[in-house]
């Protein structure tokens, strides 16, 4: 019984930084993993950086080097810097918990548009 609220979204230029913020609520505890999703119009939603329970991270080849996913240091916002920002950035994103196989929970996304 995990909530995720999404901020942080915003309408930049090529070459900007954002930095989204995921607010998580109820049973933190209980999620393992955490990440972050976009869906860009006509596209499928994919993944783009996942941060486990563990400390690891991983990112989509497209961002790496570019985006970087974190907890605060108090464990309930997990956090995606992005920079260098390209137009093929814009998307919704949506924040991911996961508590277990077969249990996710979603945020509601926030809308990242990246100008030429």
């Amino acid at each position: 019984q995990v909530q995720l609220v999404e901020s942080g979204g915003g309408s930049v230029q090529a070459g900007g930084s954002l930095r989204l913020s995921c607010a998580a609520s109820g049973s933190i505890f209980s999620i393992r993993d955490m990440g972050w999703y976009r869906q860009a119009p006509g596209k499928q939603r994919e993944l783009v950086a996942v941060l486990t329970s563990g400390g690891s991270t991983n990112y989509a080849d497209s961002v790496k080097g570019r985006f970087t996913i974190s907890r605060d240091n108090a464990k309930n916002t997990v956090v995606l810097q992005m920079n260098s920002l390209k137009p093929e950035d814009t998307a919704v994103y949506y924040c991911n918990a996961v508590e277990r196989p077969g249990m996710d929970y979603w945020g509601k996304g926030t809308l990242v548009t990246v100008s030429s």
